[in-house]
This record gives structure tokens, sequence and C-alpha cells, in this order.
């Protein structure tokens, strides 16, 4: 194995990609044949390639997608639920993230939601934002735990400060007095900083008479919808193509005959 007190330095330094790069590139034919600024240029960008892997590696460990398989090149296009495959891929691209805009994903339920919101997750944390995944529900129930054990500022400058919220989930029951104003405070915090990204089974229409209240609902409302992009789902449940696999083994002719 290779020694040097170079690779010791960049190891002492945390430069691991450079360290590896040095190596590989000593232990080579021909190596050589390279001058100073290409070994150089190798190493750097290693390293940068090292450290993109390790922050997305990060990100996704802290974005807690539902689904973390997810990513748009899996895709399903074919699939008959209206989802448009030249705008799903230009919203792929980030733009909306960059100009601090919302996405909507709308749909009945096992139209592929949650995972399709999983897949802008993946990518938004692959472009370099930070990325959360959360359920409305669990959402609430965390804000009450949080505001009895005196976490509560922290739990919402976290949901503040995050680049992607994807809040899942969205509308399924009504929201009491609490409730309306602890989404009406994270969003104020976010609007026009960071983006948000929204799965709801029930259309936007509805939106105003599910959050009640109707000088609060307008506050939210005017804080989510005007400045976002919206993708209606379309179709029966996919649940229904993937048939469910047996809870017990078929029986065998050795086990038909004991």
């Amino acid at each position: 194995m290779l020694t040097h007190p170079t690779l010791d330095q960049m190891q002492t330094l945390g430069l691991a990609g450079m360290a590896a790069a040095y190596r590989q590139l000593a232990e080579q034919d021909g190596q050589s044949d390279l001058n100073r600024d290409e070994w150089l240029g190798l190493m750097l960008d290693r390293e940068m390639a090292v450290r993109a892997d390790k922050r997305l590696t990060n990100r996704l460990a802290a974005a807690k997608l539902r689904h973390g398989d997810a990513c748009i090149e899996n895709i399903d296009f074919a699939a008959k639920r209206g989802l448009d495959r030249r705008s799903t891929l230009q919203l792929a691209q980030g733009a909306w993230l960059k100009a601090h805009d919302n996405l909507i994903i709308s749909g009945q339920t096992g139209t592929g939601k949650t995972w399709l919101s999983c897949a802008f997750g993946r990518q938004a944390a692959r472009q370099d934002y930070s990325v959360l995944y959360v359920r409305v529900p669990r959402l609430f129930e965390d804000l009450a735990m949080a505001r009895l054990d005196g976490r509560f500022p922290r739990v919402i400058d976290k949901l503040a400060r995050v680049q992607l919220l994807i809040l899942d989930d969205w509308g399924t029951h009504g929201l009491n007095d609490q409730q309306r104003h602890d989404l009406l405070e994270i969003f104020e915090e976010r609007y026009r900083r960071k983006s948000t990204l929204i799965t709801a089974q029930l259309p936007v229409a509805q939106w105003h008479d599910m959050i009640g209240q109707a000088t609060v609902a307008d506050a939210i409302l005017d804080r989510i919808v005007h400045n976002a992009h919206r993708i209606a789902l379309e179709g029966e449940s996919l649940r229904k193509r993937k048939p469910a696999p047996p809870l017990t083994e078929p029986e065998t002719r050795e086990t038909n005959r004991k």
C-alpha cells in the first residue's frame, strides 16, 4: 500500500477524495505523462465528487422521505393518470425552487401523489437543496408536543429554514384554531423565501372550507396557491394493479398428503 507524507496530510485535512485520487494516479502506469496541473485537476475533481456524494447522502437522510427510492427517472408516464411528461421534467429542472414557488400535487388515493412528491424531493436534494418530508397529521402532533416541552420555537425555525418542505396528506381532516394559526405562522415564515410541496386528495377549490375561519383561510391560501405550480393526477388507484402477495404459501402436494 502506497504511503507518503502528502497522503497523510490530505487525510488529516479531510481531503479523502484527493487522497484516493493521488493514490490511484501514483499506482497507474503512464502517470508520468500527466503534468502537475493535470494531476491537481484530477484530484480536485475527485474531491468535489466525493463531497457532493456525501452531501447528497446527508441531505437524503435528513429529508426522511417516505419513499427513499423514488426518483424522477423512474416515473411511470405510461400510466393513465394525466401526468404530462414535458411539464413534469421541466419542473424537475428546479426553476420553481430557485424562484421560491410552491408545488401542489392533487389526486385520489393511490394515484401516486406521495411517491411523486418524494421523487421531487430527491431531485431537489440532488440540486443541493435541503429537504424535509412530513405528513400533515404527524406535523400537528409534533407541534402540539413541542409546545408542551418548550421546543416549539426550534421546531418552527426548522420548518421555516428548510428549502423544500414536503407536506403530505394535506386536508384529510378539518383544522382547529391552534392548527390554523400554526400553519399560518409556518407559511408566513416561508412565503417567497422557501418552497413548499403539498400533496392532497382534496381539490384546491375545497381547501378554504377545510381550513375554516375565513380570515385565516384567506391568509394561508394567499401564501400557498397563487405562486404554486399544480399537478392533478387522475384515474384509479395504482395499487389495484399490484395484487397483494398471499398471506400463506399455497399448499403443495406434499402438504396435502399430510
